[in-house]
């Protein structure tokens, strides 16, 4: 989370103070090789050091790119609309994509799609998700048209963590709220 957050908002004030497009996304990258850098120092994984440098990067190259600063944040709108289609797909196929994630990680497998309650539960969890997605889009593309840089990265900063963990919260509550899939009977006797 820190790693796309705070270059972003480096990015907003850096661009505010000087309004010179390329040392915004000069700062925005610098932090985030830094934060990399911190966290290899800390022995973190690799893989979160180098998404957030290639998440910065990305952004930075569309923004530079075209010349607008409003660009940068085009990335994210294309990852909100990628997700919340596969999100609404697979809800709509009977498949929600937090059955898939969570199932496995509560060793449900996927036995909770025999159960309807449970399944429901899944499915309306991930309309929560179709949601704030879509929401996303609804509220910042607008925003995005306009060229308003400031309002646009301050509602993709509001509309992303807080916005985010609301979702997870209430899908959390959904989901521990519906019936505990049965243990099965662990004999392994031949039959």
């Amino acid at each position: 989370l820190i790693d796309n957050g705070l270059p972003s908002i480096l990015f907003l004030i850096v661009f505010n103070i000087q309004h010179e497009l390329k040392t915004a996304i000069w700062a925005a990258l610098t932090l985030s090789v830094v934060l990399a850098v911190f966290r290899l120092i800390k022995r973190d994984t690799l893989q979160h050091a180098i998404s957030g440098v290639l998440g910065v990067l990305i952004c930075a190259w569309f923004a530079n790119r075209t010349g607008n600063a409003s660009d940068l944040y085009i990335p994210k709108l294309l990852t909100n609309l990628g997700y919340g289609t596969v999100y609404l797909i697979a809800n709509l196929a009977g498949w929600p994509i937090l059955g898939l994630l969570l199932g496995p990680i509560l060793g449900e497998n996927l036995k909770w799609r025999n159960h309807p309650e449970r399944k429901r539960a899944y499915i309306l969890a991930s309309w929560l998700w179709v949601a704030m997605f879509f929401a996303r889009i609804a509220v910042q593309y607008p925003i995005y048209r306009t060229g308003n840089v400031n309002l646009l990265g301050t509602v993709n900063l509001a509309m992303g963590y807080p916005l985010f963990l609301a979702t997870a919260y209430g899908s959390w509550q959904i989901i521990k709220n519906a019936p505990a899939i049965p243990a099965e009977n662990t004999d392994t006797t031949e039959r």
